[in-house]
């Protein structure tokens, strides 16, 4: 009798750590949730220009990730920092308007990016770069969503590479579609 009762509890046993690792497989990270794009808006980038760098963020559907002015204290804003090297300097990163949603764990609607949205950041190329390709490391840090669970906060490193010239008049626009003339 006691070894069917063992056979009875190893196999459910082993029935429930198969059930776990399912549902472990079917809740995505946030790292697969969003995929971050980086791209810099001058090829090369002359000293003495500005440029931007904007981080595009494909959030997958059925996710949101909360905006950066968050509407309820304990959400976890989205924020992107970056570390210049030396000859760069930096204005504030510009984050576009969240859209408020309703849903359905919370009783007032909460400010979220869905779909794809972009980070502006405002960068200049000093007298002082260094010439040639240059890496600009940055960190994205966002909590992403579903309707149903709210999986951990992640940071995210992600790197700018601008090829510097020599002078401002060597720069040339890239990726006019994410970056249209002023």
């Amino acid at each position: 009798m006691k070894s069917i009762r063992t056979l009875f509890f190893a196999a459910v046993l082993g029935l429930c750590l198969i059930f776990s690792a399912q549902l472990e497989s079917q809740v995505p990270s946030g790292r697969e949730v969003v995929k971050p794009e980086v791209y810099v808006s001058l090829d090369p980038a002359g000293r003495g220009s500005s440029f931007q760098i904007a981080v595009v963020m494909k959030i997958r559907t059925g996710f949101h990730v909360n905006a950066r002015e968050k509407s309820e204290e304990y959400l976890i804003a989205t924020d992107l920092k970056a570390d210049l090297p030396d000859g760069f300097s930096s204005g504030e990163v510009s984050y576009p308007k969240g859209k408020l949603e309703k849903f359905a764990f919370s009783k007032t609607p909460l400010n979220v990016y869905q779909d794809a949205v972009i980070l502006r950041l405002p960068v200049t190329a000093l007298a002082t770069a260094r010439l040639g390709e240059q890496h600009i490391p940055l960190k994205l840090r966002y909590q992403a969503c579903s309707t149903e669970i709210c999986l951990p906060p992640v940071t995210v490193p992600l790197d700018a590479t601008v090829n510097v010239a020599a002078s401002a008049s060597a720069s040339k626009p890239a990726h006019a579609a994410l970056f249209p003339p002023n």
